[in-house]
């Protein structure tokens, strides 16, 4: 799958600790993905908040790569730098909201992988992208934000246009596709639940709403 595929994840490593250099090249390619689901007003301003972050933590990152070399040395630093305003600033709050977007990409690629769909619809990705929302945004957003959502859900693609996107264009076979999609979700989901661990352990999850 061309646009997922196109830079992948690094395997995650033994200590679980996430090279920030590899990792930033690897997500740089996904906002695009949030172009393939249609509905502009309501997934540019989550495609525009991808890039955002990752800007910021590259920023961070190459002021002192080997200051910041893997994901946990940011978070290590800037909770020290910041004291009582971490972890609401810094690289640290950017990872935070891009893991977020990561994983709504995530949830909804797996849920396509795992056969889950409407029965009487079953080219629709409603299903999929409702469960995505809820486990990876929903209760991030407020009340608005989340009618915005929900009523999205009635605008996005047939999974095979999805497909077809995600493959740029190109026509698919969605045996082929699923199987794309199936290679990338075994690279990038350790990666985002070691990121997910992290933030737990370092008491560093906030659930304020945007």
């Amino acid at each position: 799958m061309a646009l997922l595929l196109e830079h992948e994840f690094k395997a995650l490593p033994a200590d679980r600790q996430i090279e920030t250099e590899p990792f930033l090249e690897a997500v740089a390619h996904l906002p695009p993905f949030f172009d393939c689901l249609g509905s502009p007003i309501v997934y540019s301003p989550v495609k525009a908040d991808l890039s955002g972050n990752i800007k910021k933590i590259r920023a961070v990152y190459e002021s002192n790569p080997a200051k910041f070399k893997t994901l946990q040395n940011i978070l290590e630093v800037e909770k020290e730098m910041y004291g009582s305003a971490w972890p609401k600033t810094g690289a640290t709050l950017a990872l935070l909201w891009l893991k977020r977007g990561l994983k709504f990409i995530q949830v909804l690629l797996q849920s396509i992988s795992d056969g889950e769909r409407d029965e009487a619809n079953p080219n629709h990705i409603r299903v999929n992208a409702m469960k995505a929302y809820e486990i990876a945004l929903k209760k991030y957003h407020g009340w608005m934000l989340q009618k915005l959502f929900t009523g999205s859900v009635y605008a996005l693609p047939y999974k095979s246009d999805l497909l077809k996107a995600l493959e740029k264009g190109k026509e698919v076979n969605e045996e082929e596709s699923l199987e794309k999609i199936h290679q990338f979700l075994a690279k990038a989901t350790p990666i985002l639940d070691a990121i997910y661990d992290m933030y737990i352990k370092m008491n560093a999850e906030l659930n304020y709403k945007a």
